[in-house]
């Protein structure tokens, strides 16, 4: 792995072709074939899901299979072992308790003499937690299950259904549904990919359409959620995950290494990148990264990821790190500083920042309180990790009394004139034209 110095042409050429696999475009023929399914599903309802779903996943599913008992959702509950329980629980009161704190409450305030404006807050009626199937089944993402329904349980949304793909024997994981019962799902569907966002958008005979579908997926859930947005609402537009890492002399460089692998083994097309201003530690980080490499369940994926999109780039100073930092706008920010808060005042743009050398990525991923929906693509500049506002809806309300539209009705009615409006402006003048 080549370590480049920044400011420089290499280093800027690097940094386009990461940029470049952000905006990579989903191309005319996959975009046509979800499309195709969207609509299938949208006038067939059950029988297209059901075809889509024994052709991909369970053969011999059927309809009446659709939906997941609640007694077996209690059973599985009651099945793992108590040391996933534990972490589970931990996980669930961590996250509630972090997302409680995004809680608001609807507000009146009269702001000017006569007149009354404020904000009504409601949770949508219904929302769709997407979960991946993990391979099969076999590696359950228990947190996707946990990040998408616990922010819609706080925003008090009254229908929390979940959508994940069956295994090949029609089955979900028993730790996905025991996640689902811990975290107050009401209904978990035996459906995946984008036939089931396709029937959480649209409906089916089985499925009811929700307002808003949240959740990581592959390409073609990503694509479908792209093609109903506006139908319904939806999270984000993901992209391949990413780490950046900020670190000085003081960094180790195991954990640094073991921090890059750790979202490179997501995806061939993940990014990890170091910035430092020490060439000592950007020379033993790459070692480590060969070294632990070659220890990795997933070597292959990381290995692509790494060769592809990987960086270390030597900085002059933490001021430049910083810099290239919010420019880059990463899904995850590490900051492996000897003092890391005289860097956060500096960070405009990144989903979420990981304070010292024991502040791991994973923390975040799983346990720590924080979302881990996070913008990726750059996307940070603009946007913000998935809370309890994605679920809710602000209302406004204003209320004029006879005197205060009398005190700003010329104005108004100015504003309207030049924008060519003359029946707004006759709204207001028909006021007027009463004795107030």
């Amino acid at each position: 792995m080549q370590i480049y110095r920044y400011p420089s042409p290499a280093t800027e050429k690097k940094l386009a072709a990461i940029r470049r696999r952000r905006s990579l475009s989903f191309r005319k023929k996959d975009v046509q074939a979800v499309a195709r399914i969207i609509e299938d599903v949208r006038r067939n309802g059950d029988k297209a899901l059901m075809g889509y779903t024994r052709k991909f996943d369970a053969p011999r599913m059927h309809a009446d299979q659709l939906v997941v008992a609640p007694e077996a959702i209690r059973a599985a509950a009651k099945s793992v072992d108590r040391r996933f329980k534990t972490a589970l629980n931990r996980a669930v009161r961590q996250i509630e308790a972090f997302h409680r704190q995004q809680f608001r409450k609807s507000w009146i305030d009269p702001a000017r003499e006569g007149v009354l404006l404020g904000q009504i807050f409601h949770p949508v009626d219904s929302a769709g937690i997407y979960v991946p199937g993990g391979q099969g089944g076999q590696t359950p993402l228990v947190s996707s299950v946990l990040m998408g329904a616990l922010p819609a349980r706080i925003a008090g949304v009254p229908r929390r259904v979940m959508v994940t793909p069956p295994t090949r024997e029609g089955e979900v994981n028993p730790h996905l549904l025991a996640a689902a019962h811990a975290c107050g799902i009401d209904t978990v569907y035996r459906a995946g990919s984008a036939w089931a966002i396709a029937a959480l958008a649209h409906g089916t005979e089985t499925i009811p359409p929700v307002d808003i579908i949240v959740g990581p997926g592959n390409f073609y859930v990503t694509l479908a959620k792209k093609l109903v947005a506006g139908t319904v609402g939806i999270d984000m537009v993901a992209g391949p995950s990413e780490i950046l890492i900020i670190a000085d002399q003081t960094a180790d460089p195991e954990y640094v290494a073991a921090d890059m692998l750790s979202q490179a083994e997501h995806d061939p097309m993940a990014s990890a990148v170091l910035l430092t201003d020490a060439p000592d530690l950007a020379k033993t980080v790459r070692s480590a990264l060969e070294r632990q490499l070659d220890q990795l369940k997933r070597r292959e994926i990381a290995a692509a990821a790494i060769q592809d999109f990987g960086l270390i780039v030597q900085v002059p100073d933490m001021t430049t790190a910083v810099g290239l930092a919010n420019r880059m706008a990463p899904e995850h920010l590490e900051l492996m500083t000897e003092r890391p808060m005289d860097l956060v005042g500096g960070i405009r743009n990144a989903g979420a920042v990981f304070l010292g050398a024991y502040t791991p990525e994973p923390v975040g991923d799983y346990i720590a309180g924080p979302n881990h929906v996070l913008p990726t693509a750059g996307t940070a500049r603009f946007s913000s990790a998935l809370s309890v506002d994605n679920f809710i809806k602000k209302t406004s309300l204003i209320r004029y009394t006879a005197q205060a539209l009398k005190r700003e009705a010329r104005d108004i009615i100015q504003l309207a004139e030049i924008e060519g409006l003359d029946a707004h402006a006759n709204a207001v003048r028909q006021r007027l034209s009463k004795k107030l």
